[in-house]
């Protein structure tokens, strides 16, 4: 188990995203979502701990017709993934995966896909 501060983790967090292409990057920026760093998740009905989560309409099921809707959002959880991280450096790497990771869904790949593509 690795502690940061908050501080940090949260520079870890935009270290990922500033590691993207520039036309992700601008996607992104475009698509009316947050990304926020919380503490701990709630509690899962089946006890999988999770590092993030995304919620909200992913880019390829939006259409003009649905109107005004709340910004999608991205958590990123400080606790488990400072759990499961044994160094700093795999945490800093488990923070990256999981921003990404949650990228993803945003853009609708499922969490199959992702798992293929090594971002899981």
């Amino acid at each position: 188990m690795v502690h940061i501060s908050r501080a940090e983790f949260e520079e870890a967090v935009d270290d990922a995203l500033d590691s993207l292409p520039d036309e992700i990057a601008e996607a992104i920026a475009r698509s009316n979502v947050a990304i926020l760093v919380e503490e701990e998740p709630d509690p899962q009905p089946d006890g999988t701990e999770l590092l993030g989560l995304y919620e909200g309409i992913p880019l390829d099921h939006r259409s003009v017709f649905d109107g005004y809707a709340q910004p999608d959002r991205i958590f990123v959880y400080r606790g488990p993934l400072q759990r499961v991280s044994g160094t700093r450096e795999e945490l800093v790497e488990q923070i990256a995966v999981t921003v990404l990771h949650e990228l993803g869904h945003l853009f609708g790949i499922s969490d199959a896909r992702l798992h293929e593509l090594g971002w899981a």
